[in-house]
């Protein structure tokens, strides 16, 4: 099969302008950012694609050996731009696929000219004097939850992830889109989201890159996004006057806006 059709790739907006290629997070899809790409596609070519194992992806390329960690993603990342002969590409990375993008980066990194980095966390368990938001007790519950019911854990959190509350309608999408996952795919994914530490690889990216968090967030709390702004040398930190882990649904404009503003600077 052709990387095309193996990750679902659509490249929309202006065919010679500067490129962004815009990765989506955990139980998610390319869907999740349809309020951001037109905007984007006004002044940007904008390629976008599914994870293995989600949206309209082929399920057949998925594996336990290969995805069971986040380098079989990255790699994924790498050979869309061999495959498009993509350069100089802005990458843009939500919640788990920012450190996916860190490790794709790291991997080629004449393929890349920045990173955007969209509610990251290099790591969810606290550590020491590190704090990522969760103790391992918190991600075990979260993970044997998942596996024990899988669409139950699913209308449990995604409105936690979404935040919102006064705006069901988001968190209801999140649901929707959970619950087209695969549960084993889920679970397999969860996993290498919710254990990975990717702390030490931040200081080696060597592109411009901007970290974007939110005022408040339940799964990346702001301590994180200033972490990985500290640990990767000469970025930049804006943080969006939004609420949950999702601002590409929540708060499109001033997402896309920031995003712009980094690609085109």
């Amino acid at each position: 099969m052709s990387v095309r059709d193996r990750n679902n790739v659509v490249v929309t907006g202006v065919e010679d302008g500067p490129t962004l290629l815009l990765a989506h997070g955990f139980g998610c899809d390319q869907n999740l950012w349809r309020l951001v790409a037109p905007e984007l596609a006004r002044e940007f070519q904008v390629v976008l694609f599914d994870h293995v194992g989600a949206g309209k992806s082929d399920l057949s390329a998925w594996t336990p050996e290969r995805y069971s960690d986040l380098t079989g993603y990255a790699e994924d990342l790498v050979e869309i731009c061999d495959e498009l002969d993509l350069h100089d590409v802005v990458l843009v990375g939500h919640s788990v696929s920012a450190m996916i993008a860190v490790l794709a980066a790291n991997q080629a990194p004449k393929r890349f000219a920045k990173l955007v980095l969209l509610t990251p966390s290099p790591r969810y368990i606290d550590d020491g004097d590190y704090r990522g938001g969760f103790s391992r007790a918190d991600i075990d519950e979260l993970l044997e939850s998942l596996d024990s019911n899988y669409l139950g854990w699913s209308a449990s959190m995604a409105p936690v992830i979404m935040g919102n509350p006064e705006r069901p309608e988001l968190g209801e999408e999140l649901t929707d889109s959970f619950c087209r996952t695969d549960p084993m795919i889920a679970r397999v994914f969860a996993q290498a989201t919710f254990l990975s530490d990717n702390r030490a690889d931040l200081p080696d990216v060597a592109v411009p890159t901007l970290v974007i968090q939110t005022a408040q967030d339940a799964i990346a709390p702001p301590e994180v996004g200033a972490f990985v702004h500290d640990q990767i040398s000469g970025s930049e930190l804006v943080t969006l006057d939004a609420i949950g882990h999702c601002p590409q649904l929540s708060a499109p404009q001033a997402t896309a806006a920031a995003i712009a503003a980094f690609a085109r600077s």
